[in-house]
């Protein structure tokens, strides 16, 4: 791979910038694509931002970048996008440093910042060299996240197609299933959220097989009736939502998506579980009520001192085996199920060994 250090001013860095949500960010007359496939959307809060400006006023070196030279004459950001949007909004006027924007300042301020001198290593090479430098060299600003460099890696029409459904703060996806997604669009975690569902947690695999389609319609209309699905069967409130968000509703989906729920049977069930304080994790509830797993609602656990009282009433003998066992080979149990409306307190607690318990566990 070859590599020359060159050196661009803003203002021809700046020259013929366009931010165009269909058709990607512009810059150095047009023939700079700020926003390749694998590149992450503009992610720097106002703080950096303005640490990118400030530093240009002051003269300070910026840290270098490094472009990639195209075949056709043209070049992309391999490293520095983040600083490369901030210079160009900066001087288009999108935003104020200092209580100023740019065409406040003074005309020799204004020539000072158009021009300031960055250092830009472009680099040719193949597009799996290209790659690797990215992984490689992208450390300025916010670590990449797994979901990022897999756009990377898998980079084509299919991606770019699915990042303009789930990769922008306004994107349909967020419109539609904030809600129900931890994380942020522009970090790709709602991408990933997606296609984790779609793939039953196989990302990679179902991003290497969709490359190079032309769209990812199919990914979006999976996406959509997992939420249909969500919001039809289960009516959420306001305040269900709130644990309603983060939960794995592409496995449910696929799994329940064709029974027939009584809303009113869940909604009095979801209901009495976010008033039992044995239930822990709350936004295990709905999971928990369509598989009927008890592991969804990390069920309070005894107290050591619960356990020790237990112990030593019972002399350290197993109710279901009548052995005598030391404490550590001994397990707290609830005598009255919980699921059959045994609390953990210290009433409703018994000492077994570990195979009484493991068998009366799978009763």
């Amino acid at each position: 791979m070859r590599i020359e250090l060159q050196r661009i001013t803003v203002r021809d860095l700046t020259a013929g910038y366009v931010d165009n949500n269909e058709n990607g960010v512009r810059a150095y007359g047009g023939k700079l694509d700020v926003r390749p496939p694998f590149q992450r959307e503009f992610v720097y809060k106002e703080k950096q931002r303005d640490a990118v400006i400030d530093t240009l006023t002051l003269g300070f070196p910026l840290n270098v970048m490094y472009w990639a030279t195209r075949e056709d004459g043209t070049y992309e950001i391999i490293d520095g996008q983040q600083r490369t949007i901030s210079i160009c909004q900066y001087v288009n006027g999108d935003f104020a440093f200092n209580f100023r924007y740019f065409h406040n300042l003074q005309p020799d301020e204004q020539e000072k910042i158009l021009n300031y001198e960055l250092q830009v290593y472009f680099c040719s090479g193949t597009d799996s060299e290209k790659l690797k430098w990215f992984k490689t060299i992208n450390i300025a600003g916010e670590e990449l996240t797994d979901q990022e460099l897999r756009n990377a890696v898998y980079a084509g029409s299919w991606v770019s197609d699915a990042k303009r459904y789930f990769s922008k703060s306004g994107a349909a996806a967020v419109r539609i299933g904030s809600d129900y997604l931890n994380g942020s669009a522009i970090r790709q975690e709602y991408l990933e959220t997606a296609i984790s569902w779609i793939s039953d947690g196989n990302i990679e695999p179902y991003m290497a097989n969709h490359q190079h389609d032309p769209s990812a319609a199919n990914l979006w209309q999976f996406f959509q009736s997992v939420i249909t699905w969500i919001e039809s069967s289960f009516k959420p409130t306001k305040e269900r939502k709130k644990i309603m968000k983060g939960v794995d509703w592409g496995f449910l989906y696929k799994q329940y998506k064709d029974t027939v729920f009584d809303a009113t049977k869940i909604d009095e069930e979801v209901k009495r579980l976010i008033l039992d304080d044995d239930v822990t994790k709350k936004t295990g509830i709905y999971p928990y009520i369509l598989t009927g797993k008890e592991k969804y609602l990390s069920i309070r656990a005894f107290t050591d001192a619960q356990k020790l009282s237990a112990y030593e009433y019972q002399m350290g003998i197993c109710p279901e085996c009548g052995k005598h066992f030391d404490l550590a080979y001994m397990e707290a149990d609830h005598i009255t199920p919980w699921h059959e409306g045994g609390k953990t307190t210290a009433e409703n607690c018994q000492m077994l060994c570990r195979d009484c318990n493991r068998r009366k566990g799978g009763r």
